[in-house]
């Protein structure tokens, strides 16, 4: 199975508008989007589910891919990492799961896939990190494939 984590994209400051929920991307978070966006699309097998938290900043990353999506409450902001990982049906999807998000719940839940317990995983604006489970030999593993940050492509 393959998990793509997408944090969202840089977001306008929370005293400009009071509610965390109603946060929209700056228009540097608008390129970042854009970018990471053009760049999943040619990476992302046709099936990818796609979900994204109920914030306007995660939305508005979402729709830069320019596929369906869903909203999906387990990825709010300050949401635990055990709702992400059963919201992707981790490790047992049959097709690839895209969520868009917010830290530090994705940096949680990559150092927990990764065997870092107790640790978070600094997730970068806009950046993407591609895991990859998979069994082997009778082995279980997790992959780290790729980690992209939209002031890279």
């Amino acid at each position: 199975m393959d998990l793509v984590l997408w944090r969202h994209a840089e977001a306008i400051d929370l005293e400009l508008v009071g509610d965390d929920m109603l946060r929209g991307l700056t228009p540097r978070g608008e390129k970042q989007a854009q970018r990471m966006g053009a760049w999943l699309d040619r990476q992302l097998p046709a099936g990818t589910k796609v979900f994204a938290s109920p914030a306007l900043r995660a939305e508005q990353t979402a729709r830069a891919l320019d596929r369906k999506f869903k909203i999906a409450p387990a990825l709010a902001p300050l949401s635990g990492v055990d709702e992400l990982l059963a919201l992707a049906h981790w490790p047992d999807s049959p097709v690839c799961v895209l969520l868009v998000g917010h830290q530090p719940t994705l940096g949680q839940t990559i150092a927990r896939l990764l065997g870092q317990q107790g640790q978070a995983m600094s997730v970068k604006k806009g950046a993407v990190w591609w895991l990859r489970y998979r069994e082997r030999n009778g082995q279980s593993e997790t992959t780290l494939l790729s980690v992209q940050s939209p002031d890279m492509l």
